[in-house]
C-alpha cells in the first residue's frame, strides 16, 4: 500500500465513524418518542493514533529505505573501487606490453638494419671482386677468374685479390724494355724500343726519334711534343736520369690529344654564333666611333680659324666679307657663324633665339652615331647574358644524356656560356667609354659654337656702338 492510499484512508475514518453513530432512523424519530434500550456503543478511532501510527510505518520504511541506500552505496563503491583497481591493472598491463612492442619494433629495425647491411656488404663485397677481376684481366692476370678462386669463402678471396693485386703493382713498377712501334710527332710509325715506367709513362727510342709517349688509343702511343731524348735514351740503357722529362697518363687505350693552342681567334670560335654577332656590333661601333671622333675633330678644328677670319672683317665693319670669309669653311661651327652674320643687323633677344636655333639645327649633326654607339654598349652584354643561359642550358642538357664521367663533353657548353660574356663585356665598355666621351666632346663643341657666335655679336655691337655707319664690301 502506498503513501496515498494511506493518507486516502486516514481522510475517510471520521466520516465513516459518524455514519455509524447517525442513523435515519434516529433523525426522523419524534422528540417525545420513549427512550428505548441503549445499544452497546462502536469503538472510537482516534485520529492522532491512526496518525502516529502511519508515521511510525513511514520511519520504519525510512529507516529500512536509507539502510538499503547505505547498502546499496557500499556495494556501489565497493564494485567501483574493485573496477578501478582491475582498470589500473589493466592499464599498466597496456604500458607493459606498449613498451614490449616498442622493443620489439626496435629490435626487429636492428635486425633489418643488420641484414640490409649484410647484403650490402656481400654486394660491395662482389662489386669489388668484378672490379679487381677487371682490372687484373686488363693486364693479362686471370687469376680471378678461375675455378679455385671462385670456390673459396669470402675472406679467402678477398686475401686473395689483395694478394694478386700487390703483386701486379710489383710488376707494374718495374721498368720494363720490350721491342714495340710507336708514332713520330708527324704520324710516321717506327720501329723500336718502348720503355714503360710502370703503368704511367712510356718512352720510345728510335733512330728515327725518341721521347716521352703518350697514348695514341688501342694501346698504340706516340712521341709527345715536349723533347725528352735524354730521359728515354737513359732508360733505355738502365740508367735513371737526374731529371726524368715524361708524361703521366691514366689509361693508355685513351687516345691523349695535344693542347689546343690558345690564340684570339681560337677563343672568339666558342663563342659560337652569338659570339659572331657580338663581334660584328663592337666592329661597328669602332667603325662608328672612328668616324665621330674624325667629324667631331674636323668641327671643333674649324671654330678658332672661322673667328680669326671673320673677327678682322667685323671689325672692320665688312660684314659681307665676314659672310664670304664663314663660307669658305664647312661644318656646322661655319653654319652657325654664317647665319650670325646674316642676322647681325637685328636685335639682341632675337639674335640669341636665331643662334640658339642654329645650333639646336647643327645637332643632328653632331650628334650623329652617338645614339648607335650607346645602343651597342647597352645591347653587348645582353647578348652575352644570351650566349650564357644558351651555353648553360647545352652543358645540362649534354649531363642529360651523357652524365658527367667525361669533363670534354661539357667544355662546349661551358666555354660558350663564360665566351660571350667576355665578349659581352669587351665590347660593352669601350663602347660605353668612348660614346661618353664624344657626346662630352660634342656638347663642348656645342658650348665653343655659342660661344664663337656671341663672340661675333658681341664684337659686332661694339663696333657699331663706335662706328655708326656700316660699309659694305
Amino acid at each position: 500500500m502506498n503513501r496515498f492510499s494511506i493518507l486516502l484512508l486516514l481522510g475517510l475514518m471520521p466520516f465513516a465513524a459518524l455514519a455509524q453513530n447517525t442513523t435515519p432512523e434516529a433523525a426522523t424519530a419524534p422528540a417525545t418518542a420513549a427512550p428505548v434500550a441503549a445499544a452497546p456503543a462502536a469503538p472510537t478511532v482516534s485520529v492522532e493514533q491512526a496518525y502516529r501510527r502511519e508515521f511510525a510505518l513511514l520511519e520504519a520504511q525510512k529507516r529500512e529505505l536509507t539502510a538499503r541506500i547505505a547498502e546499496i552505496r557500499q556495494q556501489t563503491e565497493s564494485r567501483q573501487s574493485r573496477l578501478e583497481g582491475e582498470i589500473a591493472a589493466l592499464e599498466n598491463r597496456v604500458f607493459s606490453e606498449r613498451a614490449e612492442a616498442e622493443t620489439a619494433t626496435e629490435d626487429l629495425t636492428r635486425i633489418e638494419q643488420a641484414a640490409f647491411a649484410l647484403a650490402e656488404n656481400a654486394g660491395f663485397i662482389d662489386a669489388t671482386l668484378d672490379q679487381a677481376r677487371s682490372t687484373l684481366a686488363g693486364f693479362g692476370n686471370e687469376s680471378l677468374s678461375a675455378d679455385d678462386f671462385a670456390a673459396r669463402d669470402e675472406l679467402a678471396k678477398l686475401q686473395g685479390m689483395f694478394d694478386q693485386g700487390i703483386a701486379q703493382l710489383q710488376t707494374l713498377g718495374e721498368i720494363r724494355r720490350d721491342a714495340g712501334a710507336f708514332f713520330l710527332a708527324d704520324g710516321t710509325e717506327v720501329q723500336g724500343q718502348i720503355v714503360r715506367y710502370g703503368n704511367i709513362a712510356a718512352f720510345g727510342v728510335s733512330e728515327q726519334g725518341s721521347g716521352a709517349l703518350v697514348p695514341a688509343g688501342g694501346g698504340r702511343f706516340r712521341l709527345w711534343k715536349d723533347p725528352a731524348v735524354e730521359s728515354a735514351q737513359a732508360l733505355a740503357q738502365n740508367q735513371v736520369p737526374a731529371i726524368l722529362k715524361t708524361y703521366l697518363f691514366e689509361n693508355a687505350n685513351t687516345a691523349v690529344l695535344d693542347p689546343e693552342d690558345k690564340t684570339f681567334v681560337n677563343e672568339m670560335k666558342k663563342g659560337g654564333p652569338i659570339g659572331y654577332i657580338i663581334l660584328l656590333l663592337g666592329l661597328s661601333a669602332g667603325i662608328l666611333v672612328v668616324l665621330r671622333a674624325l667629324f667631331l675633330q674636323r668641327a671643333g678644328a674649324s671654330i678658332q680659324s672661322i673667328m680669326d677670319g671673320v673677327a678682322q672683317s667685323v671689325r672692320a665693319h665688312r660684314i659681307d666679307d665676314a659672310i664670304a670669309v664663314a663660307k669658305r669653311f664647312k661644318g656646322s661651327a661655319a653654319r652657325v657663324v654664317t647665319a650670325t652674320l646674316r642676322n647681325l643687323d637685328r636685335d639682341r633677344e632675337h639674335l640669341e633665339d636665331i643662334v640658339s636655333e642654329s645650333i639646336l639645327h647643327e645637332s643632328t649633326h653632331l650628334n650623329r652615331f652617338g645614339a648607335y654607339i650607346l645602343m651597342i654598349a647597352a645591347v653587348a652584354p645582353l647578348l652575352g647574358l644570351l650566349g650564357t643561359v644558351t651555353g648553360m642550358i647545352q652543358t645540362f642538357d649534354v649531363i642529360t644524356e651523357f652524365g658527367t664521367s667525361d669533363p670534354k663533353l661539357l667544355s662546349g657548353g661551358i666555354a660558350t656560356a663564360l665566351v660571350t660574356t667576355m665578349q659581352g663585356l669587351i665590347v660593352a665598355i669601350p663602347a660605353l667609354l668612348f660614346g661618353s666621351l664624344l657626346n662630352g666632346w660634342a656638347e663642348s663643341i656645342k658650348d665653343d659654337m655659342e660661344k664663337s657666335a656671341l663672340k661675333v655679336v658681341n664684337l659686332y655691337q661694339d663696333v657699331r656702338a663706335g662706328a655708326p655707319s656700316r660699309n659694305a664690301a
